[in-house]
């Protein structure tokens, strides 16, 4: 009797973001995993020891293929970390529900490496001190990571769950009653849904980060 197929860690990882890409991270398991590839667990957890260290590796992947081939087109530091910033964020539209698992876990690979030498890179030409550069990349790492996963966040929602959600808004802001809040009373027309306009919002919230670095270097 022919025995089961040996996988390799790369064709794990495959079968793992197609898997993924009809659920969540949360909803994910080695279990159904294993069920996809027609094998037992315990075959997988030889190759990964943990269904958080599979996920660090499949959301890894995309730093990696964000980075391929990636050169800095010229320009200055803020240019370049924007430039960065914004080829992430196209390289998890397609696979949103990592977005987080990036965001919550540092991946520790090759694509996390990959990212971290290029701000840091840039923050070096930048002028900062040395001293401040580690601190100032934090703040740039948590930013970016959290921007991402919250846009990836609205990706997720089906149609029906989203029009949900702006119901509920509605109902938040123009419901208000205006004496206890009178701030949102005044503004209801105005304010828009956090799933409103997200990219222009992405954009000018890592502008103000690069300001703020900048500030410091004059």
């Amino acid at each position: 009797m022919a025995g089961r197929r040996r996988w390799t860690s790369e064709e794990i990882l495959d079968a793992a973001a197609d898997l993924l890409r009809t659920s969540d991270a949360e909803s994910f398991s080695v279990r159904k995993l294993a069920a996809a590839l027609g094998t037992d667990s315990s075959s997988l957890y030889r190759h990964f020891r943990s269904k958080t260290e599979l996920l660090r590796a499949v959301a890894d992947r995309i730093l990696v293929a964000a980075m391929d081939g990636y050169r800095p087109r010229g320009g200055d530091w803020r240019e370049r970390i924007t430039a960065l910033a914004l080829r992430l964020r196209e390289a998890f539209e397609g696979q949103p529900q990592l977005a987080a698992v990036w965001g919550r876990h540092a991946s520790g690979g090759n694509g996390s490496r990959l990212v971290m030498e290029e701000v840091l890179q840039a923050l070096r030409e930048s002028g900062l001190p040395d001293e401040e550069i580690p601190a100032r990349y934090h703040r740039l790492a948590v930013l970016i990571a959290s921007l991402i996963a919250s846009e990836a966040a609205v990706r997720t929602l089906t149609s029906e769950e989203y029009e949900q959600g702006m119901e509920l808004f509605r109902v938040a802001v123009f419901g208000a009653d205006p004496e206890r809040f009178p701030a949102l009373a005044h503004f209801a027309r105005d304010v828009p849904p956090l799933g409103a306009d997200r990219p222009a919002a992405f954009e000018e919230i890592l502008a103000a980060q690069l300001d703020h670095i900048e500030a410091a270097i004059e």
